[in-house]
């Protein structure tokens, strides 16, 4: 198998992640319906699959790197496969959030994984590039998940947990990227060798950044139907604005980065979503908010890429490991978002959008403090800091 393909998969698997999460957010109905439950209960799928995923990414790329990267993403594909299919055949609902919470952890043990194995794979020269093409792929599994699985529900549900099952043991027998797959390490890495004070940064970066911009899509939906009626299909097409926007920015976005400080851009992207998110608030027609929307799916596509581009890069010893737990910390915003803002929202709508905004500053000046000794162009410690506590 050539080198191009084997990179390929690389690619597929960040898309599989975010697919596999996403493909049931329109399938609550449907499985309401199948299983007999209420509306609360079946929208359990959703965090019963995203807590673990978030949580087990604190330590899952550590893992991953001591017992091996090939290794351990090979396993992850088949425990996927196996929960997935376990999911499809399930005949009672506490099965299937068992198996929906068992896809999240195989998949905490992939997805971050497969970012440090691109980085690993990838020459300096054209490490933006890279990382801004993985977050488009990514933004497309997120935004395809909703339509496909809207239409696994017409046939038949079940086809959602099928499909991602068969992808999966498809990926789990291509072997990765020779650069990639190396093991080499003195010693086992550990925590200590992933969280240093670069990574802390970035994982309150990644935090703020799912809190006041991704995770706001609940947020822009309700205050569509709120402020302007829009029924679900045109809360639909308005939300994916944000993906589609992401999708065709990433590849240029890492073109940026690599003619400029990635800092540099991901504070870019975070500043002009401190602009564009409070306008969702005071947006007076859907048109004017589909703009601002997507505006701010733009300035997240500048941000991620250099994030991730700072993310591979902050701890040699452990990349793996810093992925996963800066990746731990960007879920862990995603959930706390609906506690957050909606009591502000319930009091103001604008004030929420606008609060959101103020945090995208945020964002900005946690990256600023790990990429200012590079703008002042101050020598950087080889040895990872390690945070005191």
């Amino acid at each position: 198998m050539s080198e191009r393909s084997r990179r390929g998969a690389l690619y597929a698997g960040g898309f599989l992640g975010p697919f596999g999460g996403g493909v049931l957010t329109v399938l609550i109905p449907d499985l309401r319906a199948e299983f007999d439950v209420s509306t609360a209960v079946a929208s359990a799928v959703i965090p019963a699959y995203i807590v673990p995923f978030a949580a087990l990414q604190l330590v899952s790329g550590t893992l991953g790197e001591r017992f091996g990267v090939a290794r351990t993403i090979r396993l992850a594909y088949v425990a996927y496969a196996v929960v997935s299919l376990l999911a499809a055949a399930a005949t009672g609902f506490g099965v299937l959030l068992v198996a929906r919470a068992l896809q999240g952890a195989a998949n905490a043990f992939t997805t971050p994984l497969l970012l440090a194995a691109l980085a690993a794979d990838t020459p300096v020269g054209r490490l933006g590039r890279t990382m801004g093409a993985f977050a488009a792929v990514q933004t497309a599994g997120i935004v395809s998940a909703p339509l496909v699985g809207g239409i696994a529900g017409h046939v038949d549900l079940r086809l959602a947990f099928v499909g991602p099952a068969l992808a999966a043991l498809v990926l789990a027998l291509v072997p990765l990227p020779v650069a990639a797959a190396r093991e080499a390490h003195p010693e086992p890495p550990s925590l200590k060798s992933a969280v240093n004070r670069r990574v802390a940064w970035l994982a309150l970066a990644a935090f703020l950044a799912y809190l006041a911009i991704t995770g706001l899509a609940f947020l822009v939906a309700l205050h569509a139907a709120d402020e302007f009626r829009l029924d679900a299909t045109a809360r639909g097409f308005l939300l994916a604005g944000f993906g589609v926007a992401g999708v065709v920015a990433g590849p240029i976005a890492g073109r940026l980065v690599e003619r400029a400080d990635q800092g540099r851009i991901a504070v870019l992207g975070a500043l002009a979503c401190a602009v564009t998110v409070p306008l969702l608030g005071v947006a007076g027609t859907p048109l004017v908010l589909a703009t601002a929307w997507v505006a701010a799916g733009l300035g997240s596509a500048l941000l991620w890429t250099g994030l991730n581009t700072l993310a591979v890069e902050a701890a040699p010893a452990n990349r793996g490991g810093a992925v996963s737990f800066i990746g731990a910390w960007k879920f862990a915003g995603s959930a706390a978002a609906p506690a957050v803002w909606l009591p502000i929202y319930s009091i103001r709508a604008s004030a929420a959008f606008a609060a959101a905004g103020i945090a995208c500053v945020g964002i900005a000046a946690a990256i600023r403090r790990v990429s200012e000794p590079r703008r002042r162009g101050a020598r950087l410690r080889s040895e990872p800091e390690r945070i005191r506590s």
